[in-house]
């Protein structure tokens, strides 16, 4: 398949720049998958859409503030996009500069983008492909000086510097395990109220984790999708998941992703024998038209960027031809794109899964 087949023209107005007052106050597009129906609902509809035997999978990673500003000590400016914490002094990064950083070159941060430095420094040590290197040692812990003057990386079709109200909007409720630097967004809609009634309705929810890296929004570039490499990004899911899983299946329910993290979590422990086993690392499935789904039963998720590998992860679930009319049935009833925007919940469509 040709990357061309999933672009769509989005009228820029429709990219959320802002979160709604509340999470749940979003609207919900609902895709039947066996038949392309579509019908247009408010997100705290969720609760008619599942039963008692379903279960929520839940991705519980915590966005760090890895965005940080600062110069070369020879006054070249940059900016520094931490990628994963790799030890208590120690990360990988991206960097943006006019000239790339060579080892043993010292970087004076800012607290703001064109402020004058200040103490913290970090060291570049090396390179990893695209990734620097960088080490803070005889100084503070690395998660220290995120913490301290460290912003949310907000995705770039945000064209807004971070806020104060993003340090809790751009975080799930859930969020427990430091590790991402992207949202897992589809969460984003759930609070605790909502989470309450699902738990009243005995809708039971179990979390993994995806630790969200910045080649989320990463375009895929190979003409022919099959071409494409996928970016690395670390999973967790547990045994208590796994048997979850077989059980919600084994009483007749489904098994629900919330966002396509927790799909590509789920999909990765079930890579093996084709049944779900405990899993720890990296992962970098690629999903796309063909792919047989191993454990996942329905979706909930945001809507995503033209041309990009969820797009067409969605499109293997639900079929390209079901997606593809949804967004255009979404853009003319001007729903909020990307991150801060609406959802969509949708089932499997068989055919999309015969292998092409």
């Amino acid at each position: 398949m040709q990357r061309t087949e999933f672009h769509y023209d989005l009228p820029p107005e429709l990219i959320a720049q802002h979160p709604l007052p509340g999470r749940s106050d979003s609207r919900l597009l609902c895709l039947d998958g066996a038949t392309g129906r579509i019908t247009h609902r408010q997100f705290p509809d969720l609760l008619e859409l599942l039963q008692p035997d379903d279960l929520l999978v839940f991705n519980n990673t915590r966005v760090i503030p890895a965005r940080l500003w600062g110069q070369k000590e020879t006054g070249g400016r940059l900016e520094i996009l931490v990628e994963r914490v790799t030890g208590s002094h120690e990360a990988l990064a991206h960097i943006r500069c006019s000239k790339s950083p060579r080892p043993g070159t010292t970087l004076c941060l800012s607290a703001l983008e064109g402020e004058p430095p200040g103490p913290y420094r970090l060291v570049v040590t090396g390179r990893e492909d695209d990734l620097f290197r960088l080490s803070s040692e005889g100084g503070p812990a690395m998660a220290e000086i995120l913490q301290a003057i460290g912003h949310m990386p907000l995705p770039p079709y945000i064209q807004r510097g971070d806020e104060g109200a993003d340090r809790e909007r751009y975080q799930t409720v859930f969020a427990e395990r430091d590790g991402a630097v992207a949202a897992p967004t589809a969460g984003l809609h759930f609070n605790e109220e909502l989470l309450a009634k699902l738990e009243t309705r005995g809708i039971q929810r179990v979390m993994v984790t995806l630790h969200v890296g910045a080649g989320t929004f990463r375009p895929v570039r190979a003409d022919n999708i099959a071409d494409h490499v996928m970016h690395a990004e670390y999973v967790e899911v547990g045994a208590a998941v796994c048997e979850s899983v077989r059980a919600a299946r084994a009483r007749g329910g489904r098994v629900v992703a919330v966002g396509t993290t927790a799909v590509r979590a789920l999909e990765a422990a079930s890579q093996g024998s084709g049944r779900i086993e405990p899993f720890c690392g990296d992962t970098r499935i690629f999903i796309y038209p063909g792919y047989r789904f191993r454990s996942v039963d329905a979706l909930l998720t945001n809507f995503h960027l033209p041309e990009s590998s969820l797009l067409m992860l969605v499109s293997a679930f639900a079929g390209k031809g079901h997606i593809m009319e949804a967004y255009r049935q979404a853009i003319e009833a001007r729903y909020r794109f990307f991150s801060y925007g609406d959802a969509m919940f949708m089932t499997p469509d068989p055919a999309a899964q015969e292998v092409l």
